[in-house]
């Protein structure tokens, strides 16, 4: 398994950007695929993004346009940029890793290795 940490959460103001970091560790990095997903109170865990190691993204229909995934396969980090940033937005963010590499799953069950998450707060 990989181990992923993930980085830059806290609390912004609506319209405010901010940008998620997941730092991978252990096996190779690139030929997983990752996602970012978050989960809110009372809420199921969903798929914000992802990106294949290829450069595939897939994006929830809730972000498309004000997010973008991207990653660095020499630093072994992928990323997530949110802007735009809404109440709504406020979760708990988890990277994920998929060992499953040519496609962008929707399904946290298709994801092997899971960060601890990152609070994102974006108040009214």
């Amino acid at each position: 398994q990989v181990q992923l940490l993930e980085s830059g959460g806290g609390l912004v103001q609506a319209g405010d950007s901010l940008r998620l970091s997941c730092a991978a560790s252990g096996r190779t990095f690139e030929p997983y695929a990752m996602g970012w997903f978050r989960q809110a109170p009372a809420k199921q865990r969903e798929l914000v993004a992802g990106i294949t190691s290829g450069g595939i993204t897939r994006y929830a229909d809730s972000v498309k346009g004000r997010s973008t995934i991207f990653r660095d396969n020499a630093k072994n980090t992928v990323y997530l940029q949110m802007n735009s940033l809404k109440p709504e937005d406020t979760a708990v963010y988890y990277c994920a890793a998929a060992r499953v590499d040519f496609y962008v799953s929707a399904s946290s069950n298709e994801y092997d290795s899971w960060g601890q998450g990152t609070q994102v707060t974006v108040s009214s």
